[in-house]
C-alpha cells in the first residue's frame, strides 16, 4: 500500500483537515499519478457537508485532478512515467453494460465508481479524491493533458468543463444558433466560453449587473439581467438552446418561455432542494424540451480536453494552498471567486 496525505472531512459539520491514508499499489492496468493541482467543485461542499445525504466519512473530496504519471502497470499502453495526466469524476465502471459500450460510463447501469465517496471495488472501502498527494487509477479513466495549456487552469475542465461541454455537443450547438447560458459561476463561465467557441450567438443570463463586462470578456455576445422583465421579454421564443447552470431552486418557466418551438433547456446545476415544477403548457404548446445532463464519458472528456487545447480554453481560476480550503468553501458559498478555486498540491506537505 502507498502512504498518502490528504485533507478530509470527518463529519458534516467538521472542517477539512490533514488525513493520512493508503492508496492501493498499481495493478497491471493502473496508472499512479502525483497530483499537481486539484480544482474545487461545489459538489465537494455538498459531499463534505452531506447535503445530498449519501456521504460516508471520512470524505476526501476532489475530482478535478491534473498531475504527472510516476508509475504504470505492466499492461498499461496509453501512459508512461513523466506524462501529464488528468482524472475527472469517475475512476471505474462495469465496462460491460450498454452505456459503457457506448462510451457513456457516467450513466453506467451498474453505477460508475466515482472519484470520491463511492464504493471502491479494489479495496472494499470508499474512494478518496484529489485533495491528496497521489492517486492510482485504471488507465481507461486517465486522460491526456496538453503541455500547451496553463496546467492549474486545466483542472476544473475535468468537471466544470465536461459538465458544460457535453450537453452543448449532445444538442449540436453551433453556428447559426442562439444559445443562452444561465448563471456566471464555475459552470456558467465555461458554458459561455464553449458556446462562443462552437460558433453560437451566445447570451449570458445573470442576476448581477456587475457581471456583464466579465460575461462579454468570456465570449457572450449579449448579457441579459434576468431580474429585468423588459430585457427578458425582448427574447421571448428566440432561443434554440439554453444551458442552465444554476445550482439553486428558481423559476424555470422564465427561461422556458424564451425557447423557440422545439427548443431545449438543459439543467446541469444540482440544487440541494428541487426546482418549483414548471408550467406544462410552456412545454406542450411549443414542443419544448426540458432535459438534464451529467458530466460526460471518458471519450467525450478527452474530446473536450483536445478541443480546449486547440482553442486555448481553460478555466478562470484563483490558486490556493491546501490549508485555505475551508476558507475557500465559505467564499464559494458567497460567490466570492472568479470563477473556480484550484488547490496547489505542492502546499500539502
Amino acid at each position: 500500500m502507498i502512504k498518502t496525505l490528504g485533507y478530509a472531512a470527518h463529519s458534516a459539520t467538521a472542517s477539512l483537515d490533514a488525513f493520512h491514508f493508503e492508496r492501493r499499489e498499481p495493478g497491471p492496468q493502473d496508472v499512479q499519478i502525483e497530483i499537481l493541482y486539484c480544482g474545487v467543485c461545489h459538489s465537494d461542499i455538498h459531499t463534505a457537508r452531506n447535503e445530498w445525504k449519501n456521504s460516508v466519512y471520512p470524505v476526501v473530496p476532489g475530482h478535478e485532478i491534473v498531475g504527472r504519471v510516476t508509475q504504470v502497470g505492466n499492461e498499461v499502453t496509453t501512459f508512461k512515467a513523466g506524462d501529464l495526466a488528468g482524472v475527472g469524476c469517475m475512476v471505474d465502471s462495469c465496462g460491460t453494460c450498454p452505456d459503457c459500450h457506448e462510451s457513456l460510463e457516467q450513466y453506467c447501469t451498474n453505477s460508475p465508481t466515482f472519484t470520491y465517496n463511492s464504493p471502491d471495488p479494489h479495496t472494499g472501502k470508499m474512494t478518496y479524491g484529489g485533495y491528496s498527494q497521489r492517486v492510482v487509477v485504471n488507465q481507461r479513466f486517465v486522460l491526456r493533458v496538453s503541455e500547451k495549456l496553463n496546467l492549474p487552469a486545466v483542472a476544473p475542465l475535468l468537471c466544470a468543463g465536461i459538465t458544460t461541454y457535453s450537453p452543448l455537443r449532445e444538442w449540436k450547438v453551433g453556428k447559426g444558433q442562439k444559445v443562452g447560458v444561465v448563471g456566471l459561476g464555475g459552470l456558467g463561465h465555461m458554458g459561455v466560453k464553449f458556446a462562443h467557441a462552437l460558433g453560437a450567438h451566445t447570451v449570458l443570463f445573470t442576476t448581477t449587473p456587475g457581471k456583464a463586462a466579465d460575461g462579454q470578456r468570456l465570449g457572450a455576445d449579449e448579457v441579459v439581467i434576468s431580474k429585468n422583465p423588459e430585457e427578458m421579454q425582448r427574447h421571448l421564443g428566440s432561443f434554440d438552446f439554453i444551458l442552465n447552470t444554476v445550482a439553486a431552486p428558481h423559476n424555470l418557466d422564465a427561461y422556458l418561455e424564451l425557447l423557440k418551438r422545439d427548443g431545449t433547456m438543459c439543467l446541469v446545476g444540482a440544487p440541494e432542494d428541487p426546482h418549483p415544477s414548471p408550467n406544462v403548457f410552456n412545454l406542450i404548446f411549443r414542443r419544448r424540451r426540458l432535459v438534464g445532463s451529467l458530466i460526460g464519458g471518458i471519450k467525450e472528456t478527452q474530446e473536450m480536453l483536445d478541443f480546449c487545447a486547440e482553442h486555448d480554453i481553460v478555466s478562470d481560476i484563483e490558486m490556493i494552498p491546501m490549508q485555505k480550503i475551508n476558507e475557500a468553501y465559505e467564499r464559494m458559498l458567497r460567490s466570492d471567486v472568479k470563477y473556480r478555486f484550484v488547490i496547489d498540491m505542492a502546499s500539502l506537505k
